[in-house]
């Protein structure tokens, strides 16, 4: 079984921002793959599904980015999901507009929600796949740039992205990470 975290903020104000793009990509795979619904459980909403052949568990935490751990680590427990078979789905400031890039540990690099799930599992060893939102240019506008809303004209960009993502998710799902991203950059294309 694998659980895959999309990370983001709850609330309708703020379902359009960049900070939410993880919650995009695993409504897109929960959609595109027939996954049941959604249910309120380990503090956020979590839908179970198949994909190549592998059970996965959805979830989005309820927490709030910066208590994201306070979600997944309780959901990982009670469904015996070991640290290596958990991703988390995140927005990147470090990668062009719907560029991904998938690995495994490392560094939150400022990032709220990867840093609660280090804290909640004591290591930074689980997977990321990392959506880029792109770099406002300066640090002084990263918090406008993450919690500002997608704008119209990324519209285009990030409909495709969120589709390979889905289109793409049985290469994750078989631990093929590598082409899984080349999947989604073939796909992406335009």
């Amino acid at each position: 079984m694998l659980l895959w975290v999309g990370l983001g903020n709850p609330g309708a104000e703020h379902a359009k921002q960049r900070h939410n793009i993880g919650f995009m990509a695993v409504e897109r795979i929960a959609a595109r793959h027939r996954f049941g619904p959604w249910r309120s459980r380990f503090k956020g909403e979590t839908s179970e599904g198949q994909i190549a052949g592998q059970r996965i568990v959805l979830l989005k935490p309820h927490t709030y980015m910066n208590a994201s751990g306070n979600s997944v680590q309780p959901a990982a427990a009670f469904h015996k999901i070991p640290l290596a078979d958990i991703t988390a789905f995140h927005d990147e400031l470090d990668l062009a507009p719907g560029k991904v890039r998938v690995k495994k540990g490392g560094g939150a690099a400022g990032h709220n929600g990867l840093r609660d799930m280090q804290r909640a599992f004591a290591s930074p060893d689980f997977w990321r796949v990392r959506l880029g939102i792109g770099h406002p240019g300066h640090k002084d506008r990263v918090h406008g740039h993450v919690l500002g809303n997608f704008a119209k004209v990324d519209g285009e960009w990030l409909d495709r992205l969120l589709d390979a993502v889905a289109d793409a998710a049985p290469l994750l799902a078989e631990g093929k990470p590598e082409e899984f991203m080349t999947k989604v950059a073939l796909l992406t294309q335009g």
